[in-house]
């Protein structure tokens, strides 16, 4: 009994160590699973780290925008990005515009008056010849927006609301024509102005012998004039002794283009035409069948070499610029209105003043200086 009884103890003890070693083991086993399992309760993270910090882990992040600046940190707040506002369209140009007046300006505003055109299509244009008298009288009537003038303003006129700025320069120069009985002798010695004044003016000189010192040449001198009223005649009669043009004497002609063409039929003739017109405007080589009078200034009988500059009109307009042709046949040109420039013809002036300049001497004409430029700007307040 005694044996049976120790052994069943000891089997107790045995059973007893393999249940607590099994239970340890499920115990185990458990907590095994739980730890890998995932956690019901979300898990705070932690703060973002410093960029600078040389233990931080980068993270990927979009790339900044060119307006984005640099950060500290690794994520950048956000950047307003700043547009500019639209710039505002211009209001385009619109309106009419008249011109009448001086022949002499004529051609060059109808360059003008195009090449404005073809910036601002809503502006539109009638241009017309007429002589620099009809220019004024149509300004000052508010017949035109602008008349041309190639003379002086009278004080009268000024006084009566003309008002005006210098828009370029202009010569005026003596023609004859290119078959003249003694046209070699002209070319080589030219004409004074005394003898000029005694052609137009006094009247006593009436053959070509007598004008070129031939008395064999018994050629009689048919003068022609402006009919109407004009600065080119304004211009002329001053240059031969600060007379009008109602001193000129001859038969009168109306227009430039009339003159040019009276003298080029006429082998006999002579006159006198504003710049613009004895020349080829695309050659600039003296049309044909007239030929210019060169002037001799100094009245020593024969054309120097500073007096020789009439081939073409770009030569003729270069002498101009350096004071070698006589001042007293040169003349600003003028653009005039009734009482001040205003709206869409004041915008156009303006243009005439500035960017138009660049079309004056490619065009013939003798271009301003730009201190004068510059208080013509001020006269109609731009």
């Amino acid at each position: 009994m005694t044996s049976f009884s120790s052994r069943s103890k000891y089997l107790a003890v045995v059973t007893i160590a393999i249940v607590i070693v099994a239970g340890l083991a499920a115990f185990a086993y458990s907590q095994s699973a739980e730890s890998q399992a995932p956690s019901a309760t979300p898990t705070p993270t932690s703060a973002p780290t410093p960029a600078n910090n040389p233990s931080s882990t980068p993270t990927s992040s979009p790339s900044p925008t060119p307006h984005a600046t640099s950060s500290s940190t690794a994520t950048s707040a956000p950047t307003s990005i700043i547009t500019a506002s639209p710039t505002p369209t211009p209001v385009p140009l619109t309106g009419s515009i008249t011109i009448s007046g001086a022949d002499a300006v004529y051609p060059m505003a109808l360059n003008w008056s195009q090449t404005f055109h073809d910036s601002n299509p809503g502006v539109t244009f009638q241009v017309s010849a007429g002589g620099a008298g009809k220019g004024m009288t149509d300004a000052l009537n508010g017949l035109s927006d602008l008349g041309m003038i190639s003379r002086d303003i009278t004080s009268t006129e000024v006084q009566n609301g003309a008002y005006y700025v210098a828009v370029t320069s202009n010569a005026v120069v003596g023609i004859i024509n290119s078959n003249n009985p003694v046209h070699n002798d002209i070319v080589t010695k030219g004409l004074s102005r005394q003898t000029l004044y005694n052609i137009f003016v006094a009247g006593n000189v009436t053959t070509w012998g007598q004008a070129a010192g031939r008395a064999g040449v018994t050629d009689r001198i048919n003068v022609y004039t402006r009919s109407d009223s004009s600065g080119a005649a304004a211009t002329w009669a001053k240059f031969l002794g600060n007379k009008t043009q109602a001193d000129i004497q001859g038969v009168g002609v109306n227009q430039d283009p009339g003159i040019l063409q009276a003298v080029q039929s006429d082998r006999l003739g002579i006159g006198f035409n504003n710049l613009a017109y004895p020349y080829d405007a695309v050659t600039k080589q003296q049309v044909q069948g007239v030929i210019i009078i060169p002037i001799d200034s100094n009245d020593n009988e024969q054309i120097d070499a500073n007096e020789s500059f009439y081939s073409t009109r770009t030569t003729l307009v270069d002498a101009i610029q350096q004071g070698l042709y006589p001042k007293s046949a040169t003349t600003n040109l003028y653009l005039v209105t009734k009482t001040s420039f205003t709206g869409v013809t004041k915008s156009f002036v303006q243009w005439v003043l500035t960017e138009g300049q660049k079309y004056v001497e490619p065009a013939g004409f003798v271009p301003l200086t730009q201190d004068v430029l510059n208080q013509q700007l001020q006269k109609i307040g731009a």
